[in-house]
């Protein structure tokens, strides 16, 4: 089991926090995603480490930036 968190750009809403949420549930080997509004923190659990391009463009595709280090 391998666990990643990503900070999300942009969220301001629950409808927000559900397309990140949905978009990013799909991305192959993602078993469990954990959003929270207020801290813009994304936690991804998985069986094996998911490459982290695939994460970025998931949550582009729900209209939203993840923030690099």
């Amino acid at each position: 089991m391998s666990t990643a968190t990503y900070t999300v750009k942009g969220m301001t809403c629950g409808h927000c926090v559900s397309s990140v949420k949905e978009e990013v549930g799909e991305v192959p080997g993602v078993t469990a995603v954990d959003v929270d509004l207020a801290s813009g923190n994304l936690t991804i659990q998985s069986d094996a480490p998911v490459d982290a391009s695939r994460i970025e463009a998931a949550v582009a595709e729900a209209g939203y930036e993840v923030v690099t280090p």
